[in-house]
């Protein structure tokens, strides 16, 4: 209180007041007691009125719309200025009545302390976010205004409503409310609340705090600033500290409203170095379901019939589909959370098999020759020809002109020679060698290694050549054969 009574009444001593209240309440009890047995003689007995404030006696009025009088007009000053608000007087005034002779009470005085003492608050509900207090409202449909607003920065009005809605009426009914399920391509929201409790509580506070909903969506979005402080040291400026946090100058500053640009910090010093965090975070709980590929897997078979290095495709490979039911949650609008609830296969996915060969070539011959052409006849055979030595053997009239080989080897040259025409010559590592002339094309190159009867090329006539045909000679260690002799 304000005015002189209060504080000598305060600066009392504790024994002092003790006595005092006592001493009140003994007098209270002995005046009742005696003016009630006293009025049985004499009617002519006066009532005042002890009036407290939070239990504090002020004085004695002679009637309680002195008081009243004092209160309403103390509120009524007020009511221009929070017009909208439920206004009341802020501490609690009791009176005890008191029928006495020739009684003694100060009107005057007990107004002048009323006007002094008593604040003029509004009626409210006070919020609070997980234990946090956010603000005071006019009443708690506004405040639950707040809190639906906020949710709705992360969900449209409507499907907050309708998960309100559906909320209380499971709650209200004994069977279980169906739960709606998104279609292929579709989100649907199933939930939204809050990360914290929210609470209302009635409150007495000052008009001048109470919130609109407007402020009220703004302070939340705001949220507070968490604890953290830093201590500036010899040296620091506002852009170093800033940087120290991950923060930028012009965020610092922000945090802390008394800084600017120019301020000289002192060592010592605490300033704000964390950005504000939401009072509570928004969950939003959603579910969808997506067409997604099945991508097919290549499946390998190996084949001895195939040389390695060698492959085919056996079979195309296809993608599948198949419709997944995901549920994800999001907090403030970020998703925190995908969990996968069903599958569902509507295309199998057809693999890709693949043929690949393993058998290895000897680059070693057998020592048994194969006839080097498909079919055909000798049309000349080893010895002189024409005055000089024919080395080999003619084969012409095959059935196709492919040329093969006559046994494993390694292919040493491949081209063009002379009167040979295109050659190819295989080393066949076991002392044997074969040469093949008067190709057309030739289907290998040097350093190859060929299986007997793999094909070398096709028979022609390039070279000196009197027609088409495969002159085909065989050495042994360096000396020249008939190939009959292998054939």
């Amino acid at each position: 209180m304000n005015t002189g009574w209060k504080k000598r009444e305060r600066n009392t001593g504790k024994k002092s007041n003790l006595f005092k209240n006592a001493a009140i309440t003994a007098c209270l009890g002995m005046s009742l007691t005696f003016t009630t047995a006293y009025a049985e003689e004499n009617s002519n007995l006066e009532t005042v009125f002890h009036v407290y404030i939070d239990g504090d006696h002020v004085g004695k009025i002679d009637n309680k719309e002195v008081a009243e009088k004092v209160i309403d007009k103390k509120v009524s000053e007020s009511e221009s200025e929070f017009e909208n608000l439920s206004l009341t007087i802020g501490e609690e005034v009791s009176y005890v009545s008191e029928k006495v002779f020739n009684p003694a009470f100060n009107n005057s005085k007990v107004s002048n302390v009323l006007k002094d003492e008593l604040s003029v608050k509004a009626n409210t509900v006070e919020l609070s976010i997980g234990g946090n207090f956010v603000g005071y409202f006019d009443n708690k449909e506004k405040a639950g205004e707040v809190v639906k607003a906020y949710k709705e920065k992360y969900a449209d009005e409507k499907t907050v409503g309708k998960i309100e809605a559906a909320k209380e009426k499971e709650k209200n009914s004994e069977e279980p409310v169906k739960r709606e399920t998104p279609a292929v391509d579709e989100t649907i929201i199933t939930d939204v609340f809050l990360s914290e409790e929210v609470s209302f509580a009635e409150k007495k506070s000052d008009p001048a705090d109470v919130l609109t909903v407007k402020q009220g969506i703004k302070l939340l979005e705001k949220g507070t600033l968490e604890e953290n402080k830093h201590q500036v040291k010899e040296g620091e400026v506002i852009g170093k500290i800033a940087g120290k946090y991950d923060l930028s100058s012009k965020k610092l500053l922000e945090l802390n409203p008394s800084l600017n640009e120019d301020s000289v910090l002192q060592i010592g010093q605490e300033i704000n170095v964390t950005e504000y965090r939401p009072f509570v975070d928004v969950i939003v709980k959603e579910e969808t379901k997506v067409d997604e590929t099945i991508e097919y897997e290549t499946e390998v078979i190996e084949s001895d019939e195939m040389y390695k290095g060698d492959e085919k495709v056996k079979q195309e490979g296809s993608d599948g589909k198949k419709v997944v039911h995901y549920a994800i949650e999001k907090r403030n609008g970020k998703q925190t959370d995908k969990e996968m609830l069903d599958e569902k296969v509507t295309k199998e996915a057809v693999n890709k098999i693949v043929v690949k060969g393993t058998k290895v070539v000897s680059s070693r011959g057998t020592g048994n020759f194969s006839w080097p052409a498909v079919g055909g006849y000798i049309s000349s055979h080893v010895g002189e020809r024409w005055g000089r030595m024919h080395k080999g053997i003619d084969i012409a009239g095959p059935s196709n002109r492919t040329i093969k080989a006559a046994d494993n080897g390694v292919v040493v040259s491949a081209g063009r020679d002379g009167t040979y025409g295109n050659k190819v010559v295989i080393n066949h590592n076991n002392g044997m060698k074969t040469i093949y002339a008067h190709l057309s094309s030739i289907s290998v190159k040097v350093g190859q290694t060929v299986e007997k009867g793999s094909k070398l090329g096709v028979m022609g006539s390039t070279g000196r050549s009197t027609g088409i045909h495969l002159h085909f000679e065989v050495y042994k260690n360096g000396a020249l054969q008939n190939p009959m002799d292998y054939l």
